[in-house]
């Protein structure tokens, strides 16, 4: 586990979806809404082509906070803000920041980037230190 500190970054996690992930996603979370498998589909509803699954991009900034916690047994607590669709194949960066240390917890503070959008924000993760 590491020692985290108030104000202190945690390691950022950048990952890049590529072009199969929805599909797979879709099959495995059983939500196959044409907005993420079906890129005609998504086009003609306004989009710009499929989207990724905000579930999906939520377990990305779970995977930051455990992977800076030592391992998912450390998060305790994660709450989330959707605020901007995500694509395949462009990179996502997840960066968070240690709001507070206290009685065994940290609280961090996250967001998730992509293209400069913020994706997901206001993001609050508790880790067991």
């Amino acid at each position: 586990m590491a020692d985290l500190k108030s104000a202190e970054q945690i390691p950022q996690l950048s990952i890049t979806p590529d072009k199969y992930l929805t599909n797979r996603y879709a099959g495995a979370s059983g939500d196959f809404n044409p907005i993420h498998i079906d890129e005609e589909f998504a086009r003609a509803v306004g989009l710009p082509g499929r989207i990724l699954h905000g579930l999906w991009t939520m377990a990305q900034v779970a995977r930051a906070q455990t992977e800076a916690a030592g391992g998912p047994a450390h998060l305790k607590r994660l709450s989330v803000q959707f605020r901007g669709m995500g694509v395949p194949e462009q990179e996502i960066v997840v960066s968070g920041t240690v709001r507070e240390v206290g009685d065994g917890r940290a609280v961090v503070d996250t967001v998730a980037e992509q293209a400069g959008k913020q994706i997901i924000r206001n993001a609050e993760a508790e880790l067991e230190l």
